[in-house]
């Protein structure tokens, strides 16, 4: 019996944070998943050199680490948490500063990242006394209380396998209270040292082979409505679709952002990606075609994706038994070359990203290897049979006891030593293919959609997502009219292109929408109108007024903050 090939790759994704207009971080999670995720995710594969992984890195978060890694070196802090955290004194901070920690430093799975230590808790618990009372009791709250919170907070975001091997996490953690300057300091020059160390530890392990590094279009638009919004009839019909009939020029802004990830990733690792995960698992045949021109050989989706693809393909057939289409490589043709398009097991994915976080470690990584086993015997007639394993890297651990250290721990080396299973990366998957002169399987049509659901409702057809288009169309509008004009400097309309790429990410239409906490919402909300008053501001256009009201106001009843979505 052949061996079962298991790709596993995790997509490593942040959008941009910063205002670009004052270099400002304005939301910390670049570097709080850099402690705590990229962090163990490095090691759980520098642990087990047998297993082999793709990892998705998003040009965007490597631009914001490095902007990170340079204000470490430069001892210029442009993140108001981190320059919080070595105030000397908090007795002297401002109100505003106070609400600031107050309202982020308890923004986490508190199942997992508060409940477990007292100290903690008790924090929380005087919050929640203090709160009841209104605003005007903050300004009480002690510079020890604020400098515990702190100290707290980047604890919880640390990673497991950080606190396992430095020796001043666990004496932080056990000391639980009364934190002194001296202590914030050490832990923000670790801070330091974890993120400026982060993406060599990548890179060497993709100059190992053990990992093979992939990239994203820059700025991570949904490409396939970037290009054409009717992509997203393709699984809706009756899709509500924004007041414009097209993004003006997407298929060219797609090209953009693809070009400048290829080049990012040449500058970081030294060579250009082999392939690449576009944002959301988002495709169409179009995207396709321009992956193709631009010589990259795969990309991957979601399995809903395939099975409405199959049946665009194959009407007059109903579809298979899920073994007998999922476990392959398709072949994608296009006007140029051929690109190899890989779709993921959502329901193997999904077991990961939302179900044995609720399991005790080891069981859950015997599940997935069982499960994998079970798929080895249903395709154990078929030649090179692929699992293909994909989520995002990061957000799935924050409900994992421990941050997911033992599942992953157990998983890697369980797969690690199975005598039938064998990691590979798409890169030597499609090498092996070759080499053994097997064919990937021919996919006649590609059905426009995404790893969510199968479709593109997370982003486009609600009022709120629709507007947000709207906006943006507008926008470009502007953009085009301007640059046409040519009054801009050389170094003024590369300015307004990248500000513009900032506003095109998927994340902005993510948010929008009433299933997410009102919280949430509107810091991504003020952050898509603060991005598109910086792009006006830079063409020197009058800042339209409706980018001072907000476009989306979330569900004040939601509990959930819905960084990952169910396949299905």
């Amino acid at each position: 019996m052949n061996s079962l090939n298991l790709i596993l790759m995790w997509h490593m994704h942040q959008p941009d944070y910063r205002d670009h207009e004052t270099g400002e971080f304005l939301l910390p999670w670049v570097y709080l998943h850099a402690i705590k995720d990229y962090t163990d995710m490095a090691y759980h594969l520098e642990k087990h050199p047998r297993v082999k992984a793709v990892i998705n890195f998003v040009p965007i978060l490597l631009e914001q680490l490095e902007d990170y890694s340079d204000q470490f070196l430069q001892e210029t802090l442009r993140d108001p948490l981190l320059r919080l955290l070595i105030t000397p004194d908090l007795n002297l901070i401002s109100l505003e500063d106070r609400m600031f920690i107050l309202n982020q430093c308890f923004q986490s799975n508190h199942d997992t990242m508060l409940k477990p230590y007292r100290a903690y808790q008790h924090l929380r618990d005087i919050y929640e006394t203090l709160i009841g009372n209104g605003d005007a009791e903050m300004s009480y709250v002690s510079g020890q209380y604020l400098a515990d919170l702190l100290t707290w907070y980047h604890l919880a975001w640390t990673g497991e396998s950080v606190r396992k091997n430095c020796e001043l996490v666990g004496k932080l953690m056990q000391q639980g209270n009364s934190f002194t300057y001296s202590d914030r300091k050490q832990l923000f020059e670790l801070i330091g040292t974890l993120i400026q160390d982060l993406i060599s530890r990548y890179r060497k392990l993709a100059v190992s082979g053990q990992i093979e590094l992939s990239t994203t279009p820059h700025y991570h638009p949904l490409s396939p409505l970037l290009i054409d919004f009717n992509s997203a009839y393709d699984s809706l019909p009756d899709a509500i679709l924004p007041s414009n009939s097209n993004y003006p020029g997407g298929r060219d802004r797609v090209a953009y952002h693809l070009e400048l990830a290829k080049e990012s990733h040449k500058q970081r690792f030294h060579s250009y990606p082999f392939g690449v995960w576009p944002a959301e698992g988002g495709i169409s045949k179009d995207f396709v075609e321009i992956l193709a021109a631009s010589e990259l050989k795969w990309t991957a989706s979601g399995e809903g994706v395939l099975a409405q693809s199959l049946r665009k393909s194959y009407p007059d057939r109903q579809l298979p038994e899920r073994s007998e289409y999922l476990y392959r490589a398709y072949k994608v043709l296009t006007n140029k070359e051929d690109v190899i398009c890989f779709f993921r097991d959502d329901k193997l994915s999904d077991m990961i990203g939302f179900e044995y976080a609720k399991w005790y470690g080891r069981d859950a990584a015997e599940n997935f290897v069982h499960s994998l086993e079970r798929i080895h015997h249903e395709v154990k007639d078929a030649e090179d049979p692929v699992v293909t394993i994909i989520l995002d890297g990061e957000n799935a651990w924050e409900s994992y006891p421990y941050n997911g250290y033992y599942f992953l721990n157990d998983l890697y080396e369980m797969i690690g030593n199975h005598l039938a299973i064998k990691t590979s990366t798409f890169r030597d998957y499609l090498v092996h293919l070759k080499e053994s002169d097997t064919e990937a399987v021919f996919l006649p049509n590609l059905a426009a959609g995404s790893w969510v659901y199968g479709n593109f409702s997370t982003w486009i057809g609600s009022h709120d997502k629709n507007l947000a288009w709207d906006i943006l169309c507008k926008a470009k509008q502007s953009y085009d009219a301007v640059l046409k004009i040519g009054n801009l400097t050389d170094e003024e309309q590369a300015a307004a292109k990248r500000q513009l790429a900032s506003c095109e990410s998927s994340d902005w239409f993510w948010w929008f929408g009433d299933y997410n906490s009102s919280q949430a919402v509107a810091s991504f909300d003020r952050l898509f109108r603060k991005n598109l008053a910086n792009l006006y501001s830079l063409l020197k256009q009058p800042i339209p007024s409706e980018l001072s009201e907000p476009i989306s106001y979330g569900n004040s009843n939601a509990r959930m903050i819905e960084t990952m979505r169910r396949s299905n």
